[in-house]
């Protein structure tokens, strides 16, 4: 399963999102990802447990290097897979979490997320002479918080079969719920770290850090009035989400069709184009939808035969509403 895409889009631009993913891009293209020279570079700034709980490794690194690890190593990655993996999740759901704790907690919340990932995995194997890189455990905490904060959000899936692609929709809790029992399994099944492998408990760490710091963060909103509002967040979005999961209902006995499709004043002013993706049976399809400058709130996009079909074949149409929502 691919995760394209959540359904709840951010009222502002994720700015630490944005510069967390473009700083551990650019660290990657400035270090070799193979070679002798990376695995120096992956025992001096990876996380490595015997580093800190055996006398003969802890004597070859300066204290200096010993702090800088625990925070280096969730920005380092070792290929391409493990970055673009990482990186695409921060992207999906970094944007929502940062919208709800703001710019600056967001940035002490995932960088936590990730100390707490390290001592978890450094817990449960304490003489590992495996180094530890990459940023899975403070993404795991991301998506532990988005988890508690968004659970009836649905994540648009792309799942290919047999070279075909099937797109569905799985609310956030469950495919959360299932990659975090993934990782529980996975964890349950591997003995150690004592060679390479994935640090599936540093995920569990991380995931759970997420949980555990969102609700804390909800209990202080309930608890003092005005909280949540000392929030410093980014500019807010001039455009809505370019992708977007529309819902067609039928109106009575007829063929056609009925949906609404969410833009902003900027966009309903100047026009744009979004991508929707419509349920046809189990897959999803996609299409491409233009709206004209000037559109007014309420206004109808006919799509020409995507409505219902009746007994002689005949295809009704999809009438798309347009809302603009004034908020952003």
């Amino acid at each position: 399963m691919i995760p394209l895409r959540d359904t709840i889009q951010s009222r502002h631009y994720p700015v630490v999102t944005i510069s967390l993913i473009s700083i551990n891009v650019l660290v990657y293209f400035f270090h070799p990802a193979h070679g002798p020279d990376f695995q120096q570079i992956a025992y001096t700034y990876g996380l490595v447990p015997a580093r800190y709980t055996t006398e003969e490794m802890a004597r070859y690194f300066t204290t200096g290097q010993q702090v800088f690890a625990v925070f280096s190593f969730m920005f380092l990655h070792g290929g391409f897979l493990h970055i673009l993996g990482n990186m695409w999740i921060l992207y999906l759901f970094g944007d929502n979490v940062e919208d709800f704790l703001g710019s600056f907690r967001f940035a002490l919340f995932y960088i936590g997320g990730g100390l707490f990932s390290a001592m978890t995995h450094m817990a449960l194997n304490l003489a590992s002479t495996t180094p530890v890189i990459g940023a899975s455990g403070a993404v795991a905490a991301v998506m532990g918080a988005y988890f508690i904060l968004y659970p009836t959000s649905r994540i648009l899936t792309l799942i290919p079969i047999f070279f075909i692609p099937f797109f569905i929709e799985i609310p956030a809790f469950i495919f959360l719920a299932i990659w975090f029992m993934m990782q529980v399994f996975n964890a349950a099944g591997t003995a150690g770290m004592d060679g390479p492998g994935i640090a599936w408990w540093a995920h569990i760490g991380g995931f759970v850090f997420g949980v555990a710091a969102i609700k804390i963060v909800q209990n202080v909103y309930a608890s003092s009035p005005g909280a949540d509002r000392k929030r410093f967040n980014g500019p807010r979005r001039r455009k809505s989400s370019h992708l977007q999961v529309v819902r067609p209902t039928s109106g009575g006995e007829g063929i056609d069709r009925k949906a609404s499709l969410t833009v902003t004043p900027y966009e309903a002013s100047v026009g744009t184009s979004k991508t929707i993706n419509i349920p046809s049976g189990f897959q999803k399809r996609m299409y491409r939808v233009k709206i004209p400058a000037g559109i007014s709130h309420g206004s109808l996009l006919r799509l020409k035969g995507l409505g219902r079909k009746n007994a002689r074949g005949e295809s009704g149409d999809l009438y798309l509403e347009v809302r603009i929502d004034p908020s952003r």
